[in-house]
């Protein structure tokens, strides 16, 4: 369900708030998040304010592009509020078989997901100050809610690397350095935890370059992929194979290690 007082219900939206501060780069705030976000992988909270400190500075223009091109403006008609068609997984599941949509139902539901739980991640470090009534504010909210899209049209897992990955991507799609800010030093602790051996690193610039080399899917109509099979939208998309990131995974098994435990210092699977 939609909330009724959701900003993207409004089509008089500014694009940018007159209230909104300017983007201002704090890597020093953004240094102590991360510290909390190596403690614990799934801290979303920690996630974000490493976001908030490292702001994506192009997001006016793509707010702008929302607002005046017709296709984005259609779209955003079509899709005020991601959550709402994502958590609907009865509907989604009278999609064909083998489309996106099953395999969005099928990882969420195996990894005890959901699009609203994110939002409710995003809402505890979300103070009301930091919430601003324009389109800026929608499109970060698409950005959010099209990350575990990233997950199944990518093949990047829910592991470290695979966060990681899907991290360096989403920078190839919107650039913000909170995403390499944390990208990076998780390859470095899966290195140093157990993971050596491995094109950790390489792996994650492959993520980067793979999202800047497609169709930024924010900008896509999530309704129009959903019934399509997941190898049609990532050629729809322009998303290349993940040829190392997979490769890291083939190196740890064949050492006995569980790639989803190397950020607790890899244990044997």
């Amino acid at each position: 369900m939609i909330p009724a007082d959701y900003i993207g219900l409004r089509p008089d939206l500014p694009v940018y708030s007159p209230a909104r501060p300017a983007p201002r780069q704090r890597p020093i705030a953004a240094l102590r998040h991360f510290a909390d976000v190596a403690r614990d992988k799934d801290d979303t909270a920690a996630v974000f304010r490493v976001f908030d400190a490292l702001p994506w500075t192009g997001l006016r223009d793509c707010a702008e592009r929302f607002a005046t091109d017709e296709r984005l403006r259609r779209i955003r008609a079509e899709e005020p509020w991601l959550p709402a068609i994502l958590d609907d997984h009865e509907r989604l599941r009278r999609m064909p078989l083998g489309s996106l949509a099953h395999a969005y139902c099928d990882f969420m539901e195996r990894e005890n997901l959901s699009a609203q739980g994110l939002v409710e991640e995003y809402e505890k470090f979300a103070e009301p100050g930091l919430r601003h009534d324009d389109l800026a504010e929608w499109t970060q909210d698409r950005t959010r809610d099209t990350h575990d899209l990233l997950h199944v049209l990518t093949g990047y897992g829910r592991d470290a690397l695979g966060e990681a990955c899907v991290l360096a991507f989403t920078y190839g799609q919107e650039p913000s350095l909170g995403n390499l800010f944390i990208a990076y030093p998780v390859g470095l602790t899966i290195l140093t935890g157990g993971g050596w051996g491995a094109p950790v690193l390489r792996a994650i610039h492959e993520g980067q370059r793979l999202g800047r080399n497609c169709k930024h899917l924010i900008e896509e109509s999530v309704l129009e992929l959903l019934p399509l099979r997941v190898s049609e939208v990532r050629q729809r998309l322009g998303i290349g194979d993940t040829v190392l990131y997979n490769r890291c995974h083939q190196i740890w098994r064949s050492r006995n290690i569980d790639p989803y435990t190397l950020m607790a210092g890899g244990a044997a699977a």
